[in-house]
């Protein structure tokens, strides 16, 4: 399957009908991706894990801007988009500008929400809306010791 970047929801439900006509299991992991390490590696790959095909939905610079501060993001959109797609795991990526994937979750209606282990299940913020469309909420990855903004600024301090 190519990897696809998708900036257009719509669109990418289209695409991911045609996944779940042929029984395919949908995964749907979320995050601004700002400057990728090796949680955000093991994250996606233990999201695949859940299902078949995996979607990750990357914040928009100005939704990243609001949820990371002044001066984040440091990578564009348009780049964060295609080194996460260049990801083994992934399938599909949508830049999105929510805070959070809540109208993804509710058009796509994923299979399975993959979040980090920086959350619990029941404390993720779209748990509502996934378990109202049928969607199991998954905490997935390894222990949160990796973050972009403690990177971040470990290299400001060299």
């Amino acid at each position: 399957m190519k990897k696809i970047i998708y900036d257009d929801l719509n669109e990418l439900v289209k695409a991911v009908a045609v996944d779940k006509n042929k029984g395919k299991r949908i995964v749907l992991a979320n995050g601004c991706f700002d400057v990728i390490h090796v949680g955000h590696v093991r994250y996606l790959e233990a999201a695949a894990e859940l299902g078949d095909v995996l979607i990750v939905a990357v914040n928009d610079d100005t939704s990243t801007s609001r949820l990371k501060g002044a001066g984040r993001p440091l990578v564009p959109q348009s780049e964060r988009a295609e080194i996460v797609s260049a990801l083994r795991p992934v399938d599909y990526v949508l830049v999105f500008g929510d805070d959070t994937v809540d109208e993804i979750i509710k058009e796509i209606k994923p299979d399975f929400h993959a979040k980090g282990t920086d959350y619990e299940a029941e404390g993720v913020p779209e748990f509502d809306t996934a378990e109202g469309v049928g969607c199991k909420t998954v905490i997935v990855g390894d222990k949160k010791d990796h973050s972009s903004t403690d990177l971040i600024e470990k290299i400001k301090r060299g």
